[in-house]
Formats: C-alpha cells, sequence, structure tokens
C-alpha cells in the first residue's frame, strides 16, 4: 500500500528552480522525472518505487511500481485526490435589458455562450404610467442576474428603476446593473449655494437598491466623468468603473499611420482622467483661458506639427470645445486630426457639425470620430455618416459581467 510523507529531501529540477510545478526526489537511484498530469513523478529505471510529488500541496507519495506506461497511468488514476481542482466553467448570467439597449444587449451574447438574453414587458396605462412585466420571474431564482440599462431620457428612467428594484427581489444569486453612461456624471459639484449637483441625486438611486440573495448589488459605469464620484455610493452596490480606452488602443494599433499618433487633450480635467491609460503617446495639452466674457482653447504644451492628433475625452455634448481645439491644433501644424469620446450624446443631432466635405482640411475635418455605443440614440444617427465610428462596449461588458 502507498505511504504518504512530506518531500523533506525534495530539489527542485535544474531549469525548472522557482516555477513551482516540477520537482523530484533527492535519491540517487532515481534516473529521470517525468510530468503526469501536472505532477511530477520519478522513477526508478526499474523494479521499485515511484514518488509523485504535488507542488500545490507538498505531499510526496511513494508506490512500489515496475516502470511502464500502463503503470504510469494506473498510478495517476490511483492517486487522483493528488490532482489538481477543474477549472470552473463560466456560470450563466441572465441579462435583462430596455428596449434602447436592445441591440448592444445582442452583441453582448454573441460574445458569450453564458450570456442569456430575458426580455422584460415594457407596457403603459392609459395614463401613461408604466405597467410592467418580467416573464418567468420564478425561472431567475438561484440565477446570477443583470440589467442593461439607458437613462438617455427623464421620461424613461422611472420605470427603468422598478425594473432594477424588482429583479434582485426575485431570490436571484446577484445583481448587476450595466449602465454604461452616467449620465448626470457632469453635475457632480457646486459652484454656488443652491446648485444641486444631481450626480450625488442618482448615485443615492442606485445605493438603494435591494440587496439581492448573494449581497450587494453591482454597478457598472464607463468613465465616469470624475473619479471622486465613486465616494458618493452608499455601501449597499459595489460600484465598478471601467474605461473605453483599451478600445481605442486598439483602434490606434491598426491604424497605418500608427507609429504618428499623438493623443491631445483638451483641457486639463481631461489630461487628469486619462493621461495615465496613454501615455505611452506623446502627449498634447491644451487649455481653456477666458478672455472677457468669452473663453478660447490655448495650445499649453506638446508639439503636434506633422503628427496625425487624436482628440481624447469621456463625453461631448455640443462638440464646441473639440472643434476649437481642432482649429488651434491645425494652426499649429497637425497633419490629421481625429477625435475619440466614450459617450457621444450630441443632443439635437449636434453630431451633423462633425461632418465633412471632399477636399476640406485638418481645420474642418476629423480623419475619424470614434465613440462608443453607450448612447445608443446616437449610434443610430450616425450608422454609415463620416467620420464616425463605433467602438462595441460589447466585450468589455462580457468581461465585467463574468462571475
Amino acid at each position: 500500500m502507498a505511504t504518504a510523507s512530506f518531500g523533506r529531501n525534495l530539489n527542485p529540477i535544474p531549469g525548472l528552480a522557482g516555477r513551482g510545478v516540477v520537482r523530484q526526489c533527492g535519491c540517487p537511484s532515481i534516473t529521470k522525472p517525468l510530468l503526469l498530469r501536472r505532477r511530477a513523478i520519478s522513477i526508478r529505471s526499474g523494479p521499485g518505487d515511484i514518488d509523485l510529488y504535488n507542488g500545490r500541496r507538498g505531499e510526496c507519495i511513494r508506490t512500489p511500481l515496475r516502470y511502464s506506461s500502463d503503470s504510469l497511468i494506473a498510478a495517476s488514476q490511483a492517486h487522483a485526490s493528488l490532482a489538481l481542482p477543474p477549472r470552473r466553467s463560466k456560470e450563466k448570467i441572465c441579462l435583462f435589458f430596455c428596449e434602447e439597449m436592445r441591440e448592444l444587449a445582442e452583441r453582448v451574447a454573441m460574445e458569450s455562450d453564458a450570456i442569456e438574453l430575458r426580455s422584460i414587458n415594457w407596457r403603459t396605462f392609459d395614463d401613461g404610467f408604466p405597467n410592467l412585466f418580467i416573464p418567468d420571474a420564478d425561472g431567475i431564482r438561484g440565477q446570477h442576474v443583470s440589467f442593461l440599462a439607458s437613462f438617455s431620457s427623464p421620461r424613461t428612467i422611472f420605470e427603468q428603476v422598478s425594473i432594477i428594484y424588482a429583479l434582485p427581489r426575485l431570490f436571484v444569486s446577484s445583481f448587476t446593473v450595466v449602465l454604461p453612461f452616467f449620465v448626470t456624471g457632469s453635475s457632480e459639484r457646486m459652484e454656488e449655494e443652491g446648485d444641486v449637483a444631481t450626480a450625488s441625486t442618482l448615485a443615492r438611486i442606485f445605493s438603494n437598491i435591494p440587496i439581492s440573495r448573494g449581497g450587494p448589488s453591482s454597478l457598472v459605469i464607463y468613465d465616469i466623468h470624475a473619479l471622486q464620484e465613486r465616494f458618493y455610493f452608499g455601501d449597499n452596490v459595489l460600484p465598478c468603473f471601467e474605461s473605453g480606452m483599451p478600445l481605442l488602443k486598439n483602434r490606434l494599433q491598426k491604424l497605418p499611420d500608427s507609429d504618428n499618433i499623438s493623443i491631445a487633450f483638451p483641457d486639463e480635467g481631461s489630461w487628469k482622467r486619462f493621461h495615465k491609460q496613454l501615455q505611452h503617446y506623446p502627449v498634447i495639452v491644451c487649455t481653456k483661458v477666458r478672455e472677457g466674457d468669452q473663453r478660447f482653447v490655448r495650445l499649453k504644451e506638446g508639439d503636434p506639427k506633422g503628427r496625425h492628433v487624436v482628440i481624447v475625452d469621456d463625453f461631448v455634448q455640443s462638440g464646441g470645445t473639440l472643434i476649437e481645439c481642432q482649429k488651434v491644433l491645425a494652426a499649429h501644424g497637425a497633419a490629421k486630426i481625429s477625435a475619440y469620446v466614450t459617450h457621444g450624446i450630441f443632443p439635437n443631432k449636434t453630431w451633423q457639425r462633425f461632418k465633412y466635405e471632399d477636399g476640406d482640411g485638418p481645420d474642418k475635418r476629423m480623419e475619424y470620430f470614434w465613440i462608443t455605443d453607450s448612447c445608443p440614440l446616437t449610434v443610430k444617427d450616425v450608422k454609415g455618416v463620416q467620420p464616425f465610428e463605433v467602438l462595441s462596449l460589447a466585450g468589455s461588458i462580457v468581461d465585467a459581467l463574468q462571475i
């Protein structure tokens, strides 16, 4: 019968020291080590003992055995208790979504077999108030549940909050809200008494999501306007702050002039927010200066001459700052100018300001304008319109949801 002992005489195999996976006994009669199912097996050249060492548990089991392939397999099966635990498979996630986010939800489901789309009946009463229904509510008991939200309009917030508060009460294992764009993020401070910081208000709404069976709910947000807003949330919700910068960096690497890229920040706030994620690119910083009642963009540092300059910010509304920054960069010799924002809000279709005519120079023409699909209404508007290109958050959302 095999006897177990802790390997006091175990020495690293030359060349593999420090890797912690393969070791052999110090017995001089042992001639060769062999890896079998992540365990090191040291074998005598003739009839004798076989030593199985498990690097994770620090155990060495010696068994009388004749050296043959059949006996090695038998030994492995006999000592299955030493095998590493199997890798846990991905758990299923039930993903609900609002109607605005249907296209993004379908993209998320295409990225992973672990995502199962679930629908909600978004009905209304005659007076316009929500009449909501969650089909097969019993079927999500004990499941990991997520909701993909879009707060693009105050009109749709109440019905989505109603669903967000209802889902974790259905005895689910965990609950996660994915809100790619935290809409009131830019209203995070008071400049004078009487100002209302609605970013704090929205954070309080999410902080009161009911606790699910598995504990506090999670909230996934992309490129929130100010990182200090994480402190607006209470202890009943776990905010997870993701970024669209990896999507931008991946896209820049595929450009034909990827070795001639410089990153421009339209103001100091944008530089503080993103420069550490883009520090391997040459950096240009602009600043806003006030002259009388007007504000102008000026070049603060960096040299755009001859470069393909990409202006980076977290969101855009009217686009006025980006256009002024574009003019300054072109005046200082930028060869091409592009822009990236995670959240393309563009109220009142202000994205039309960035359409260009053939022959326009870099002072009027954006080579590329990248946005993500965090604002689905804008994505529909700019589909097929130059210079806009949508970088989907679907893969990143799958990673954030993975249990």
